[in-house]
């Protein structure tokens, strides 16, 4: 936590040059913080050690020429423990959600968050917060629910799992059967199966438990 009587030191890593350059100002001109650094790139961040000192917060866009901001947070969780590592991006996917709150970003937010709400955010996480986009929130919230929600074991074995996954991509049963390298009634009899362990009577029916339990991926594989 920065001292009181200090500004809350930014650091912005930030190739765009007119929402970084206008996102510096607006800081500058913030009350308690100050931006005095911008750089281009991780690499540049990274070679600005060793620094006099840390940034209490440092703004990082995920993409970026070189390494990525989510590839250079180990980096620089480890190279400055104590500063808050903030993602700014214009990316809501789940994917690049998940891999930040695991690489160490201490925030989320998205680039239409405005000058005052990222200052607020800013002081927030100097302060020891986690500030994250609404939005972001909610679908963090939704994907840990997803991941510790039970699941139904069926019994399913390796080679029924794999009968699924093709009927979920919409593979026929002679389809499956080539695709596995075995003959049209032996995939047939695994297609019983997989009803009869799933307590379903049809293929729709198998197919609808699949992707509404999760139980394998409704893309095709």
């Amino acid at each position: 936590m920065p001292d009181q009587a200090r500004p809350i030191t930014v650091w912005l890593v930030e190739d765009h040059k007119v929402y970084g350059s206008r996102l510096q100002r607006a800081l500058n001109r913030c009350d308690g913080i100050s931006c005095p650094q911008r750089y281009f790139s991780c690499e540049d961040a990274l070679s600005a050690l060793p620094a006099p000192a840390a940034p209490h917060v440092l703004l990082l866009d995920v993409e970026l020429p070189g390494m990525s901001g989510i590839e250079a947070l180990p980096h620089f969780r480890q190279r400055y423990p104590s500063t808050a590592l903030i993602i700014l991006t214009v990316f809501e996917d789940d994917d690049k959600i998940f891999r930040a709150i695991c690489a160490g970003a201490t925030g989320y937010l998205l680039k239409s968050t405005s000058a005052e709400e990222v200052a607020a955010s800013i002081r927030s996480a100097a302060d020891g917060g986690s500030p994250i986009n609404p939005h972001i929130a909610r679908r963090v919230l939704e994907m840990v629910s997803q991941a510790t929600a039970p699941k139904h074991d069926y019994g399913l074995s390796p080679r029924e799992m794999q009968i699924l996954q093709l009927l979920v991509s919409g593979h026929t049963t002679k389809q499956a059967a080539s695709e596995l390298g075995i003959g049209y009634y032996t995939a047939d009899e695994y297609i019983r199966t997989v009803y009869e362990k799933l307590h379903v009577h049809s293929r729709g029916g198998a197919i609808a438990k699949a992707v509404n339990e999760k139980i394998v991926s409704p893309k095709t594989s």
